[in-house]
């Protein structure tokens, strides 16, 4: 063995050394693994999807998923979310720092209601929404005197998709708060700068990449909810009617090729806007 082999083997033992202590199977097993489950779990339905709605033929494609009814189910559903991501990037962030900064009598129960929307099924969801905010409930009772009608429109489906995004906000932003030491906004104050100011310049460039995440989250998981916003949405079409609604009306006809075609739609166009927003986190990161 030359000086050269010995000097390599010396170099080498220590790296393969750490690859042996590693928990987790090789580089190789890991990535395969991986790509296996993604396939099946994620890319091998979707690639159906669209395998389905490209047999249809240009025409009959153009003729289902651009129908006039699929265009308004779809600006329903996008619109919504959008609004109701929106509100949960605002709420959920004073959700997020009352929850990490202060102290107060029930705070545990706080944190746990934030989870709610993650284990109470869909379904219930939406019955209580439609409870709570029609005409006779709690809230829409309130409101209706006051010409304001909160369910079976597009305000009870801005609702719904809020209600079930606001805990993806929450929890996305609150580890961000909680590794953020309070120091840093006193040195900030110290230095003459007013609340504005802090949290502009010293807070928001922390929380940003979180919160763009969050807000993604929120977004992604309002655009293919159904279960809580049939029951306080009203499902009239061209009105109230969400594309993953017509979706399911077009299956329960065996209409397989338009619910294909109208479901590759929601899928470019959804996947379209997740890449927009995570340039835009990436943005984001970059110069925090």
């Amino acid at each position: 063995m030359t000086i050269a082999s010995v000097e390599r083997a010396s170099i080498l033992s220590p790296v393969r050394a750490r690859r042996r202590r590693s928990a987790i199977p090789g580089f190789g097993l890991t990535l395969g693994l991986s790509i296996t489950a993604l396939c099946i779990v994620v890319l091998i339905p979707l690639s159906a999807i669209a395998i389905r709605a490209a047999g249809m033929g240009v025409s009959a494609f153009a003729a289902a998923a651009f129908s006039a009814r699929a265009l308004h189910a779809y600006g329903l559903s996008f619109v919504a979310s959008l609004i109701g991501a929106s509100v949960n990037a605002v709420f959920g962030l004073l959700t997020a720092w009352a929850l990490v900064r202060y102290r107060f009598p029930g705070r545990a129960i706080l944190n746990a209601l934030v989870d709610l929307p993650f284990a109470l099924p869909t379904a219930v969801a939406g019955v209580a929404l439609a409870g709570l905010y029609s005409s006779n409930g709690w809230i829409g009772g309130a409101l209706a005197p006051l010409g304001i009608k909160t369910a079976y429109n597009q305000t009870g489906v801005v609702i719904a998709l809020t209600f079930v995004g606001l805990p993806f906000v929450v929890r996305t932003v609150e580890p961000v708060l909680r590794d953020l030491a309070i120091d840093v906004e006193e040195a900030s104050a110290s230095l003459g700068a007013d609340r504005l100011q802090t949290f502009a310049r010293v807070i928001l460039p922390a929380l940003a990449p979180a919160w763009i995440t969050g807000f993604t989250l929120a977004f992604a998981r309002a655009v293919g909810e159904y279960g809580s916003v049939i029951f306080i949405a009203g499902n009239m079409p061209y009105k109230t009617e969400i594309a993953p609604l017509l979706i399911t009306i077009e299956l329960e006809q065996f209409d397989y090729g338009s619910a294909s075609a109208i479901a590759a739609v929601m899928l470019a166009v959804a996947f379209a806007m997740l890449l927009a927003i995570n340039l835009i986190q990436t943005w984001a990161r970059r110069f925090s």
